[in-house]
C-alpha cells in the first residue's frame, strides 16, 4: 500500500474513533438534558452533533452528514429557545444516537449502511422542528458574563475570511451571523472578489468573505467563542471600533480547491475488514518514557566503561554494584512507563452505563439515580476490553433484583428512588471495581431453598452466610420467579465470575438485608506482569499470584484435624480450611502428613479457601507471564510460566484450577485433597 493509502487509513481510523466518542458525549449530554434545560449542556451536545456532521462530510459519508444535520437543526431550535426539552424529545434524540452508531459501525466494518433505514426517523426530526414554533418555549439562556477587561466594549470590527473547505466540514456562516445579531447591532458587508467565473465554480467551496460591524457591550472573548468552531477553517481578525482591522491574508488552504471527499472515497476502498486498534497517549506519558530511555542510555554508558580486562578491585566492584542498582531502578521505571502507555481510564467502560440505567429503569418502572466515582482510574486496555460485559450484567442484576420498585421502597421507609453506585479505585497494587445498590439485599433463605430444590445443597448440609452467597455463582442458578428479557435464565453470574477469573482477578459479594448489596471485582493492573509470591515445593520454584493469597501461617500440629477419617483440615481461628498437599497434587512428591509440615499458605479460589502445604517462602516479586498454551499446552492447575533472575523457569499456579484439580482427585479418596462439593465437610467460612 502506498504512503498516501496508509495515511488515508489512519485518518479513517481516527474519524471512527472520534465519531464514536462524540456519540458517547452526545448521549451523556442528552441524559443530562432530560433533567431540565441547561444552556451549557445544550451547547455541548449541539457541538458534538456539529462535529460528527462535519467530520462525516469531510469523509464523504453523506447519509451521516444529512442525518446529523437534522439532529443539529433540532438541537439548534432548543438552544435558541424555540423548543423546550422534554422526555419525548430526548427519547427521539437518543434513538437518533443509536441509529447513527449503527450506521457508523456499518461503514467501519464494511457492511451495508443502507440496511439501517434512517428515513422515518429523519422525517420525525424534521416534523419536530416544524412543529416547534407553536410548542412550549425553553427558558432564555442565561447571559454570559465575562470578567472585565481593559479593552473597550463599545463594539468591534470583524474580518471573517473562510477557507474554501469551510462548507465541507459542515459549518454554515449564517449560524455565526445569527449569534452575532444576538449580541448587539450588526452591519454586514460582503466581499465578492473571491468569486471565480461561473464555469470554474465548485458548489462545495466557500468563495465569499464578510466584514461585520458589531455595536454593543461585547467582549473579545465572547466574539472568539462564536468563531471557536470555525477557527481552523478561516482567517479571522477582530479589532475595536475606531480601529480598522487588518485584512486577513488568504492562506494556501483558502486558495486550494476542495478535494477531501474524493480522498476519503479512495481510503474506503482499501479499508481493512476489522477496525484499526489505537491508543490515545498523553504527551506527558511519552515525555516520561523518553526520560527513562535517556536514563538507561546513561546507565549503559557507565557500565560500558567497566567492560575491560582489568582487575576487579573494591572500587571497580562498587561502581558495578551502583550501575546495576541504577539499572534495576530504571528498568522498573521503564516497565511502569510502558504499562501506563497501555492504560486507559475506566470511564471508557463506565460511560455506557448512564444510558443503560436510564433505559432499563424506565422499562422496569423504577426510579434510579446512578452515582459514578473513580472514572479516571486507569487499567490495562486488554482488561478494559473484556470487563464491559461482566459489569453490564452486574448492573442489570442490581436494577432488576436489587433495587425495589418505588412503592416497595416507600413501604420500607426508604425514598422512592434508589441509587446505583459504580466505583473504581486502587487498593494495594490492584484495581477494585464496585457495583453497589441501596436495595433490598440478598434473600439468603430464598437462595438456600432454591439451591436445595436444584440439588446444589443437601437438606442436611449447614452453610454459612458466605457459602450461601456464593451459590449465586452456580451455573444456571436464578431466584427469579419468571424469565424476562432482563434476567431469570440463570446464565449470568457464573459467566461473570469465569470472565473475572480469566483476567486474573476475583469477585466477592457483601449484602445486608434491607440495605443493599455490594459486588467487588479485584483485578490486576495488567495481564502481562503480575505481583507474585515465590514459593518452593521439593526445591522446585512456583509463583502464587498475590491476589489469590489470604495469608500464610506456621502449622501447629494441634490445629490439624482429620474429618471422617479421610480429610485433613486446619482450624484457623473460626474456620476449618481444607488442606491440599501441593507437591502430591502436582506430582512432584509422594506426599507428606499435614501435621509434619511447617508452612500452610491459605489461598482463595473458586469460592473456597484452601490451605496449600509449601516448603519455603522465598519473597515477593513481579514476574512476566508467559503462556503455557501458546508454547506447550494447557496444564491443569498452572496459569503460565516465568523466567526467574537466575535463568530458571518457575510455573505460575492457577488457584482456581488447583481447587478444581483437588476436588477431582478427592473423588479417588486421597485424604489431603479438598472435599468435593457438595460433600458435608465444612469449607471456607465454616464455623467449628
Amino acid at each position: 500500500m502506498s504512503d498516501l493509502g496508509t495515511l488515508q487509513l489512519q485518518l479513517m481510523g481516527t474519524f471512527f474513533e472520534e465519531s464514536f466518542e462524540g456519540l458517547d458525549h452526545l448521549e451523556t449530554g442528552l441524559l443530562k438534558l432530560e433533567e431540565g434545560f441547561d444552556a451549557g449542556t445544550v451547547n455541548d451536545i449541539f457541538r458534538a452533533a456539529h462535529s460528527i456532521k462535519g467530520a462525516a462530510g469531510t469523509f464523504g459519508f453523506g447519509a451521516i452528514t444529512e442525518f446529523a444535520h437534522d439532529m443539529e437543526t433540532l438541537l439548534d431550535a432548543v438552544r435558541g429557545g424555540a423548543m423546550a426539552p422534554s422526555a419525548e424529545l430526548t427519547a427521539m434524540l437518543l434513538e437518533s444516537v443509536d441509529i447513527l452508531r449503527r450506521v457508523l459501525t456499518a461503514h467501519r466494518d464494511g457492511s451495508d449502511p443502507a440496511a439501517h433505514d434512517v428515513g422515518p426517523l429523519r422525517r420525525r426530526l424534521q416534523a419536530a422542528v416544524k412543529g416547534g414554533a407553536g410548542g412550549p418555549k425553553a427558558p432564555a439562556p442565561p447571559a454570559v458574563i465575562h470578567a472585565p477587561t481593559a479593552e473597550k466594549a463599545g463594539g468591534w470590527n470583524i474580518d471573517f475570511r473562510p477557507h474554501r473547505v469551510l462548507l465541507e466540514s459542515g459549518n454554515e456562516p449564517w449560524r455565526l451571523v445569527r449569534e452575532l445579531e444576538q449580541m448587539g447591532t450588526l452591519a454586514i458587508t460582503s466581499d465578492l472578489t473571491g468569486l471565480p467565473p461561473l464555469a470554474d465554480l465548485v458548489p462545495a467551496c466557500c468563495y465569499l468573505s464578510w466584514r461585520y460591524r458589531l455595536e454593543g457591550a461585547v467582549t473579545r472573548a465572547q466574539i472568539e467563542d462564536v468563531f471557536a468552531w470555525v477557527i481552523d477553517d478561516c482567517d479571522l481578525v477582530i479589532a475595536p471600533l475606531g480601529e480598522q482591522p487588518a485584512v486577513a491574508a488568504p492562506t494556501a488552504a483558502n486558495e486550494a480547491p476542495a478535494a477531501r471527499a474524493p480522498v476519503a472515497q479512495a481510503a474506503r476502498k482499501d479499508e481493512p475488514d476489522s477496525p484499526l486498534a489505537s491508543l490515545r497517549v498523553g504527551i506527558d506519558k511519552i515525555d516520561f518514557l523518553m526520560n527513562m530511555v535517556g536514563e538507561l542510555v546513561i546507565t549503559q554508558s557507565m557500565l560500558g566503561e567497566l567492560d575491560d580486562d582489568g582487575p576487579i578491585d573494591e572500587r571497580r566492584l562498587g561502581r558495578i554494584r551502583d550501575g546495576l542498582s541504577q539499572l534495576a531502578r530504571n528498568s522498573r521505571a521503564l516497565q511502569e512507563s510502558v504499562m501506563r502507555l497501555r492504560s486507559m481510564p475506566i470511564s471508557v467502560v463506565f460511560n455506557r452505563f448512564p444510558r443503560l440505567v436510564h433505559d432499563l429503569s424506565k422499562q422496569l418502572g423504577k426510579q434510579v439515580e446512578l452515582a459514578v466515582t473513580g472514572q479516571g482510574t486507569e487499567l490495562d486496555k486488554t482488561i478494559l476490553e473484556k470487563l464491559g460485559d461482566p459489569i453490564v450484567h452486574l448492573v442489570r442484576n442490581s436494577l432488576d433484583h436489587g433495587l425495589e420498585p418505588p412503592e416497595e421502597r416507600l413501604a420500607a421507609g426508604k425514598s422512592a428512588g434508589g441509587t446505583l453506585f459504580l466505583a473504581a479505585f486502587h487498593r494495594g497494587g490492584d484495581i477494585v471495581i464496585e457495583v453497589r445498590d441501596d436495595g433490598r439485599g440478598l434473600d439468603l433463605d430464598r437462595i438456600l431453598a432454591k439451591a436445595r430444590e436444584r440439588g446444589l445443597v443437601t437438606a442436611e448440609q449447614a452453610l454459612t452466610e458466605s457459602e450461601i452467597t456464593n451459590l449465586i455463582f452456580a451455573p444456571g442458578f436464578s431466584t427469579a420467579a419468571a424469565v424476562t428479557d432482563v434476567s431469570g435464565r440463570g446464565v449470568g453470574m457464573d459467566v461473570v465470575r469465569r470472565n473475572v477469573k480469566s483476567l486474573g482477578g476475583n469477585i466477592s459479594v457483601h449484602s445486608t438485608p434491607g440495605r443493599g448489596t455490594t459486588i467487588s471485582l479485584r483485578l490486576p493492573l495488567t495481564l502481562a506482569i503480575i505481583d507474585g509470591q515465590l514459593i518452593r515445593v521439593a526445591e522446585r520454584p512456583y509463583v502464587v499470584p498475590l491476589l489469590s493469597i489470604v495469608e500464610s501461617v506456621q502449622i501447629e500440629r494441634t490445629l490439624v484435624k482429620r474429618l471422617a477419617g479421610q480429610w485433613d483440615v486446619y482450624r484457623l481461628r473460626d474456620q476449618l480450611i481444607p488442606i491440599v498437599d501441593l507437591g502430591l497434587l502436582l506430582g512432584v512428591t509422594e506426599g507428606q502428613d499435614a501435621a509434619d509440615a511447617s508452612l500452610l499458605m491459605v489461598v482463595e479460589g473458586d469460592g473456597q479457601r484452601l490451605g496449600l502445604l509449601v516448603d519455603h517462602l522465598d519473597g515477593q516479586q513481579q514476574v512476566v507471564v508467559k503462556s503455557l498454551e501458546a508454547n506447550f499446552g494447557r496444564v491443569p492447575g498452572l496459569a503460565g510460566a516465568t523466567i526467574l533472575g537466575d535463568g530458571s523457569v518457575a510455573f505460575i499456579l492457577d488457584v482456581q484450577g488447583l481447587s478444581k484439580l483437588a476436588k477431582h482427585k478427592s473423588t479417588g479418596g486421597h485424604r489431603s485433597a479438598a472435599p468435593a462439593s457438595p460433600a458435608p465437610v465444612p469449607g471456607a467460612g465454616a464455623t467449628a
